[in-house]
């Protein structure tokens, strides 16, 4: 299946989004879904309406067997298989359809990461790196959900450090088997898993991957963790005790697991965006449905004012989320389209999604921390009744708070976004310090341009141009102050990366919604009260940046600057909040 068509795609390299100005032609959006993908979301939907959502209570008990028979389900209808080779048993479909079933899958959390630590991370090790041989034994029993996967990278002192990893292998004196010896912590599916992804140090140096089945001699699952959150899943250590695996189970080259550990980890990122999408649409729905049932003084508590606020700020929210998440991997369809028309490596693949990472890394950080204050907002609107275990609110807050953990720490996530587009830019492969000198060179001959479009969203156009400028501006002035130790002052690349993602996320819903022509007003007052949130993240985080880098008269001068970047006439949120709220209210759910 081809990826999703886009007018004139652009290649991208990560954080080139501050130095571009695209057009709504430029980007996917779920408005352009062919006809295929849309049949596959629904099938999609009805399976986890119709045989998910009956059985959350047993799989919240942790009845691994409901889980088991749910996964065989799923591989029946092809869900399981979406991205392994036709050749293999699966659909090799783009990663457009992929994310649109991770969204829709992600009616139980606990179910999700079931499904989502299989197909992705469980899977795609062995699809892209895997030998002939591996891959004809192996992927047809995972694409049909015949037999679990689970990948095993974490360790009890290095988790975000992954490369520290103290699990060790050794070849056997008859070169016949690895000897492996350590413990890993933290492991999705591990109580259920047929076949394990285990990364281990070759004589304590090279960094490797290994296969190795369940009920192998030597490899023991520990007892099952009780969790905060995503109850229903299966999280258990792994312990390895001179467990034998044999040569021909290395995954990959002796040395270069790390490629396949990282590499892998860009793709888990968009997906947990696309479900952490599917979490909030579900949560959301769940918190409309009480506020429109639920009457205090005489009336439903969805008429009262701070109550339509917090339905719009969610709204908004996955407006926004959603316009990031398939811009984003619309874009890698669309890079990797241009490969089919010649023989293609697993390493092409890897370069091109690899060129995403910090776009990946985006998603990853922006969705799940919208959906953290998403459910905060929709357990607030149940009242005391949120907090117990009777309605779903409670367990969609519980269940969201793993995504800020999962596919690394949001923490390490904004150092990637921001380290990996400063890097790129000393490398020459952006041109960010070119964009940063003529930002500079802007403001000393005191341009007052007002940069944008004509239309609804003229307003929101500018305050756009401007969040690149201030971006490039306060990129500049850091590097500036600390040079080549830039990347040791953590806050300051932690404030790089909240202004980058607010450009992105605002970027995406501005020109997703002018791609609607004016099909829709709704998308405008998301996308206007969407803006007037991130104005102010983009504010705070400059102003943390510049503080951090100058004092006294040129502080004074740079807050100059940052004052005229961040000039602006405020939306009227009030009235936009509660049209955006009542359009919800109206159809029950959240609605573009």
């Amino acid at each position: 299946m081809s990826g999703p068509a886009i007018s004139n795609p652009r290649r991208a390299t990560g954080g080139s989004f501050l130095i571009e100005d695209l057009g709504p032609e430029d980007i996917f959006t779920l408005e352009d879904l062919s006809d295929e993908q849309r049949q596959i979301e629904r099938a999609t939907v009805e399976f986890a309406e119709k045989e998910i959502q009956p059985r959350i209570a047993a799989i919240e008990a942790k009845d691994f067997g409901v889980t088991k028979d749910l996964l065989r389900k799923a591989g029946e209808l092809g869900l399981m298989g979406v991205d392994v080779p036709e050749e293999h048993g699966g659909l090799q479909m783009d990663k457009v359809t992929s994310a649109l079933i991770a969204e829709k899958i992600a009616i139980c959390g606990s179910f999700s990461v079931s499904f989502s630590a299989h197909v992705g991370i469980g899977t795609l090790p062995l699809v892209w790196y895997g030998t002939a041989e591996q891959k004809k034994k192996y992927l047809s029993r995972l694409a049909s959900g015949e037999w679990i996967a689970a990948y095993a990278l974490s360790e009890a002192s290095s988790g975000s450090d992954a490369m520290n990893l103290r699990t060790r292998a050794k070849l056997s004196a008859d070169g016949k088997h690895y000897v492996l010896n350590g413990e890993k912590m933290w492991i999705s599916n591990a109580g259920i898993a047929n076949l394990f992804t285990v990364f281990a140090k070759i004589d304590g140096e090279k960094f490797a991957a290994f296969l190795i089945e369940a009920g192998t001699v030597g490899l023991a699952v520990g007892p099952e963790e009780h969790k905060l959150g995503i109850r229903g899943s299966s999280t258990c250590p792994l312990i390895l005790t001179d467990c034998q695996v044999p040569v021909e189970n290395l995954l990959g080259e002796a040395g270069k697991g790390h490629h396949i550990a990282f590499n892998i980890l860009n793709v888990g990122r968009y997906k947990l965006g696309a479900a952490a999408i599917g979490g909030a649409k579900n949560a959301f729905r769940g918190g409309l449905r009480y506020a429109k049932e639920r009457i205090a003084f005489s009336k439903p508590i969805v008429s009262f004012g701070l109550v339509q606020q917090m339905v719009a700020d969610s709204a908004a929210g996955i407006f926004a989320g959603e316009s990031l998440v398939y811009r984003v991997i619309g874009a890698i369809d669309a890079s990797l389209a241009e490969l089919e028309k010649s023989a293609t490596t697993t390493g092409e693949i890897q370069k091109r999604i690899e060129e995403y990472a910090v776009e990946c890394s985006i998603v990853k950080v922006w969705c799940s921390e919208m959906l953290e204050r998403l459910v905060d907002q929709m357990l607030q609107l149940h009242g005391g009744y949120g907090y117990v275990e009777e309605y779903s609110a409670e367990r969609a807050y519980r269940d969201s708070r793993i995504n800020k953990i999962f596919e690394g720490t949001n923490e390490i996530n904004r150092l990637i976004i921001s380290g990996w587009t400063m890097k790129r830019a000393m490398q020459g492969r952006l041109a960010l310090l070119p964009a940063i000198q003529r930002v500079m060179d802007e403001i000393v001959a005191g341009s007052k341009s007002r940069e944008g479009r004509d239309g609804e969203l003229a307003e929101q156009r500018f305050l756009l141009a401007n969040a690149k400028k201030l971006s490039l501006f306060c990129a500049g002035a850091a590097s500036e102050k600390f040079g080549s130790e830039l990347a040791e002052q953590q806050e300051i690349m932690g404030a790089l990366a909240d202004m980058m993602m607010e450009v992105l996320a605002l970027e995406s819903a501005i020109l997703r919604t002018e791609k609607m022509q004016g099909r829709s007003t709704l998308a405008v007052a998301m996308t206007k009260y969407y803006a007037a949130r991130s104005v102010r993240i983009l504010e705070t985080s400059a102003e943390r940046i510049l503080g951090a880098v100058a004092e006294g008269d040129m502080l004074r001068t740079r807050m100059a600057i940052f004052h005229r970047l961040t000039k602006h006439v405020p939306e009227n949120t009030v009235a936009l909040g509660r049209k955006i709220a009542m359009a919800m209210t109206e159809v029950g759910r959240y609605t573009v």
